[in-house]
């Protein structure tokens, strides 16, 4: 196990808080949850690619980029409807 490997590990945990903001909170504070998510999820397979040497991991962390901002305007076009 290298060093990247051990940075996407203490990096997982980082869902943990992202998770929490999601099930409680209201909608704008979900929003933010998510979005949060998908940049530590990012980062994750980034650190993923650099540890086991796998080049199609920044390949997957490149389209959860482009989907996860997309995801998350979708997601806020739907939540104007209640604020």
């Amino acid at each position: 196990m290298n060093e990247f490997a051990v940075a996407a590990l203490v990096l997982l945990a980082g869902l943990v808080p992202c998770g929490v903001v999601c099930l409680r909170g209201d909608p704008l504070s979900r929003l933010v949850g998510l979005e949060m998510a998908g940049v530590v999820d990012i980062l994750l397979l980034l650190l993923l690619a650099r540890a086991y040497d796998r080049a199609i991991y920044y390949d997957v962390a490149l389209a959860l980029t482009l989907l996860s901002f997309a995801g998350g305007m979708v997601f806020a076009r739907f939540l104007e409807r209640w604020i």
